[in-house]
């Protein structure tokens, strides 16, 4: 029976898991040795349990929390870990969004305070509304949108809201704002298409914010997301050539974003993009 067991340290190779790991996941009751001596407390495990060992660091590696792992372990058929890695997909993303939005919220801001006497607006017309009450509500429902973005769990009457108030957003920056905030504007309507799942129009306002992007000159962290909507759209089309190519140029861009956090902010988006593990 002692020649079946391992000891810790060849577990731990075996498995993908460090020694002190396994210690823990023992003291937590989630993955505890098949033999413990009372005298040392060394620790031996069966060669049946590496499976388990390995479906834990798999399931770590990617964030998903203990309780859930815990499940996974209770379910030979392998139908729980689905489950639990589709929803733990939903929280990264919702979490990469919420990131996301962070950092458009605050360019929304950084332009807000370098000119706040706009009193024109990009079609020449007079806007009904005073141009500062119109820049509020464009960045007003631009974080709404975001706030839905970020929702885990969406109904459908929010997802039509989500919608719409992209596309105000959208208008009323485009009579009041500049070729940043069009081109934000066109990345976030691109990016709520893409999370219901309809890749025309998300194609569509990814390569209007691009063209935005290219026509005006605007670079750093706006190009980068404007390529990171065409990977992303492209993947929801299932043109995976295009996808790839998108999200190379993504992370080029993503080179000279000159704040390092708004680097690894866009950086970590990329990883959301469906498929993009296999780039």
């Amino acid at each position: 029976m002692q020649a079946d067991l391992l000891g810790i340290g060849e577990f731990a190779r075996r498995s993908g898991l460090t020694v002190k790991a396994l210690r823990y996941y023992d003291r937590i009751g989630l993955l505890e040795p098949a033999q413990t001596s009372r005298d040392t407390n060394f620790r031996r495990y069966r060669r049946d349990q590496i499976a388990s060992a390995r479906l834990i660091a798999k399931l770590r590696s990617v964030g998903v929390p203990i309780e859930e792992i815990r499940l996974a372990l209770t379910d030979p058929s392998g139908e729980a870990v689905s489950q639990i890695l589709g929803s733990h997909r939903q929280r990264l993303q919702a979490r990469a969004a919420r990131l996301a939005g962070d950092l458009h919220r605050l360019q929304h801001l950084l332009i807000e305070g370098e000119d706040t006497n706009m009193t024109g607006n990009a079609s020449g017309e007079s806007p009904t509304l005073d141009p500062e009450a119109e820049r509020r509500l464009g960045a007003d429902l631009f974080n709404e949108v975001w706030r839905f973005l970020e929702l885990e769990n969406r109904s459908t009457e929010e997802d039509d809201l989500m919608v719409h108030m992209a596309h105000a957003s959208a208008y009323h920056w485009r009579r009041v704002g500049k070729a940043e905030n069009f081109a934000r504007s066109e990345w976030q309507c691109s990016r709520v298409y893409s999370v219901l799942g309809r890749a025309e129009p998300a194609l569509h306002h990814a390569r209007r914010s691009l063209e935005l992007c290219e026509r005006n000159g605007i670079g750093d962290f706006d190009l980068a997301f404007a390529y990171e909507a065409l990977a992303r759209a492209h993947a929801l089309a299932g043109d995976a050539g295009q996808a790839r190519h998108m999200t190379e140029l993504a992370r080029a861009a993503c080179e000279h974003i000159a704040d390092p956090e708004d680097k690894q902010i866009a950086l970590a988006d990329l990883e959301t993009i469906p498929g993009t593990l296999h780039f």
